[in-house]
């Protein structure tokens, strides 16, 4: 347990707090925002108290130093688990990557405005911890001369994309939410993950992902999207969005102007985008007009080039034809723009690191994001600054909109959390059970043939349990074969799992199919499985012994149109134990199939064709 109510300081008094930040902000509290207000007199006293608060807020920009505001304009990684006592091998990557020690260092070198949070930068071990190094964060930065609250951010999408894993709940994805089809679920699940999130110190989440995943050979959104359908995508973002911020969580939709129709990583590479801007306005656009629509507080940028919005050639982080242009006038967004990782290829191929963060900012960004040398692009906006590229006027208008969000999510009433809070909150038994409820109606079988499905205990006691076994995504549960195993003994059946691998070998094969001998069925765990690939090699072997197959895609549903030799075929979309778990319940009739397809099918001999549309789905 770590005390994080004090953590390895004194913690300051509320009085000092407001002081820190400027007595004048003291009266801003949660409603600091400048949103569109009804007309009539309700409206006007509305718009009356945004400019009252938005005045002080001014007051507190004025105050600051121009240092001071470009550090607000950056959200940063650091290394460790502490804000102020990091790992030594912690202290050694963030010297070697940032040229600081510590968080806390960090706070006080560059004045960041915000802070990510990752599992691979040892930020997540457990909600206490994580409680206490956010705690950590606000101390050094509100301890300091004019100093403000942190906002601190993760990429928390639930499914495949995870930094904060158990004991917190982890819900099923945005494409198994899709397939549930509950609005209703999908806000839910944004409302307990969000409240988890607070309770350990996380203001932002950057979640939902807006994208219309409408290409099956998307490398970096696949799952991570609601579906293919932009009006269902919309409804469920929208929902998500109110889910988080009811919570009191920044949602953030991802990843304008829509990266659904790439083949290309932007991690790795520069897609573009081929949308006509009528295509685009059909299906990009929607969801995020719909998450505009629900007040979303901010909207993450794309590294794609999309031609028929900007012909220049640049990603979208750095077009002013569609952030200012498009998103800001005419979509009428006024909330935070934060671009996608500035440390991602995408955004890299075309102009250095120096230039970047300054054409970002050019562009209408407000929030520059994990650049992969912070001296370089921080130096880079300030010299920018100087010489009169940029003028302090275009920082202040950032600014001001980061200190709105702040001001909204309660950052200057109380930057803290508390043990007691953790307890209450994080993982609870009725989270838990709501995660399984939820997660029961997303698992969609898409072949049963003779019935199969469901397994019963009677004549299929003895199952085998193979496939993939990928990387726990927050590394905190999995690996799924042993999960499904796992999960299907404690429903009266005897199974044994081996792991087989995304790419098995030939000896791996021989030595599942001789485990298949004398089951009574296999259970198959299949992930993105090509024509190519020994994944299909091991499951029409296993078919061939006789023994029934189960396949159970564990990320995309489009490996169900490589494997016709399987005698049923089940849709999770992801790997994690929450789905991989409701997917044994399926396969042993403890609940029904209930999901329909979000993406339709095309046939691996001829994608021209349809195998199944959207929305289809059996059930018992």
């Amino acid at each position: 347990m770590h005390d994080i109510s004090t953590g390895s300081g004194p913690r300051p008094s509320r009085r000092t707090l407001l002081t820190a930040t400027a007595v004048a902000v003291a009266a801003i509290g949660a409603g600091g925002t400048a949103q569109a207000a009804p007309a009539g007199p309700t409206g006007d006293r509305h718009d009356g108290a945004a400019r009252h608060h938005d005045r002080r807020l001014r007051a507190l920009i004025s105050r600051m130093t121009l240092e001071e505001k470009v550090g607000q304009l950056f959200v940063m990684r650091v290394y460790g688990h502490s804000a102020t006592e990091p790992d030594q091998a912690d202290i050694d990557a963030n010297l070697k990557e940032i040229g600081v020690r510590t968080a806390a260092e960090l706070v006080a070198t560059y004045h960041v405005g915000g802070i990510i949070y990752f599992a691979w930068a040892h930020n997540t071990r457990d909600p206490h911890q994580i409680a206490a190094l956010s705690n950590g964060i606000q101390r050094a930065s509100l301890g300091r001369p004019r100093g403000l609250p942190v906002l601190i951010s993760t990429d928390q999408e639930h499914g495949i994309v995870a930094r904060v894993g158990k004991p917190a709940t982890l819900f099923p994805g945005a494409m198994a939410l899709g397939a549930g089809g509950s609005r209703s679920d999908a806000r839910r699940a944004g409302a307990i993950g969000g409240a988890e999130l607070r309770a350990i110190g996380i203001r932002q989440d950057y979640a939902p992902v807006a994208d219309v995943n409408v290409n099956p050979a998307n490398p970096v959104i696949g799952v991570r999207s609601f579906g293919a359908d932009p009006e269902a995508v919309a409804g469920m973002v929208a929902a998500q969005v109110k889910g988080y911020q009811s919570a009191g969580v920044a949602a953030t939709s991802k990843h304008f102007p829509g990266h659904g129709d790439t083949e290309v990583d932007s991690h790795s590479g520069f897609p573009v985008i081929g949308h006509s801007r009528e295509l685009w306005e059909e299906l990009d656009a929607v969801p995020f007009r719909a998450a505009i629509r629900a007040g979303i507080d901010a909207i993450m940028t794309a590294h794609i080039m999309v031609p028929a919005l900007d012909p220049a050639g640049d990603p979208a982080t750095l077009s002013h034809p569609i952030l200012t242009g498009i998103l800001r006038g005419e979509l009428g967004y006024d909330g935070v723009v934060v671009t996608d990782s500035l440390g991602m290829e995408g955004v890299r191929t075309k102009y250095g690191d120096d230039r970047v963060p300054v054409l970002a900012l050019k562009a209408g960004v407000d929030q520059l994001l994990n650049p992969p040398s912070l001296d370089v692009a921080w130096n880079a906006v300030l010299k920018a600054v100087r010489e009169g590229e940029l003028t302090e006027d275009r920082l202040d208008e950032s600014i001001l909109r980061v200190l709105r969000l702040k001001a909204k999510l309660g950052l200057f009433d109380d930057p803290y959390v508390s043990d007691r809070g953790v307890d209450r909150t994080v993982g609870t038994a009725a989270h838990l059970a709501a995660a399984d409820r939820i997660a029961d109606r997303t698992t969609t079988l898409l072949v049963n043939k003779e019935n199969l499905l469901p397994l019963s205990r009677r004549t299929h006691p003895k199952v085998l349990v193979v496939g993939a076994d990928p990387a726990s995504p927050s590394g905190s549960d999995g690996p799924p074969t042993s999960v499904l195993a796992g999960a299907l003994t404690e429903l009266g059946f005897s199974a044994t799992a081996l792991s087989t691998g995304t790419a098995p070998s030939a000896a791996t094969v021989a030595r599942a199919v001789a485990a298949a001998e004398g089951m009574d069925a296999v259970v198959v765990g299949t992930y993105n499985v090509t024509a190519a690939s020994t994944q299909r090699t091991l499951a029409d072997r296993l078919a061939a012994t006789g023994v029934p197959v189960v396949a159970v895609g564990i990320r995309n549903p489009y490996d169900v149109a490589q494997l016709p030799g399987v005698n049923a075929f089940l849709a999770a979309y992801a790997w994690t134990d929450v789905e991989v778990r409701a997917a044994a319940r399926v396969i042993a009739g403890r609940v029904e199939p209930r999901g329909k397809l979000p993406v339709a099918v095309q046939r691996a001999d001829d994608p021209a064709q349809v195998l199944y549309p959207i929305g289809f789905g059996l059930s018992y």
